[in-house]
């Protein structure tokens, strides 16, 4: 069942501080011309990315990544092609070693799919979680 707390809490671009777009290939349709399931996740993808592994502002430790521990995604709306998609981002909780983010994905200004995802920062080496810095932290309650 989608939350409505969380749609109405997503529903403008706006009410986000991370911003990016990506242009919407036909290749993303599906047969009746819509923009595929599938690609809304990887739309996600790019929004978190941005934030997880800026250049600028690294957020892991160098023998440390970003897993996804779960994703929730609803659907709200169809998208079509040609057009972008612009995805917003932002931070809902901080954790010992997760990030729990928050995200919408807009098409011509409307609100066409809401997701939380969590993260959480592991170690390349064995796989087990990785403390997230206190540096790392009081950017990230910037991001609220």
């Amino acid at each position: 069942m989608i939350d409505l707390n969380l749609v109405n809490e997503v529903k403008k671009l706006e009410n986000f501080p991370l911003r990016t777009y990506e242009k919407i290939r036909y290749a993303d349709t599906d047969r009746q011309g819509h923009v595929n399931n599938a690609v809304f996740a990887t739309l996600l993808e790019s929004g978190r990315v941005e934030l997880l592994y800026d250049q600028q502002h690294p957020l892991h430790d160098p023998l440390g990544s970003f897993v996804i521990a779960s994703l929730k995604l609803d659907f709200l709306s169809e998208m079509q092609w040609p057009g972008t998609a612009e995805i917003g981002t932002k931070i809902v909780r901080v954790g010992s070693s997760s990030i729990t983010i928050q995200q919408g994905i807009f098409q011509n200004q409307l609100l066409v799919a809401s997701a939380d995802t969590v993260v959480v920062h592991v170690s390349n080496e064995n796989g087990k979680s990785l403390a997230i810095s206190d540096k790392v932290k009081r950017f990230l309650e910037e991001l609220k």
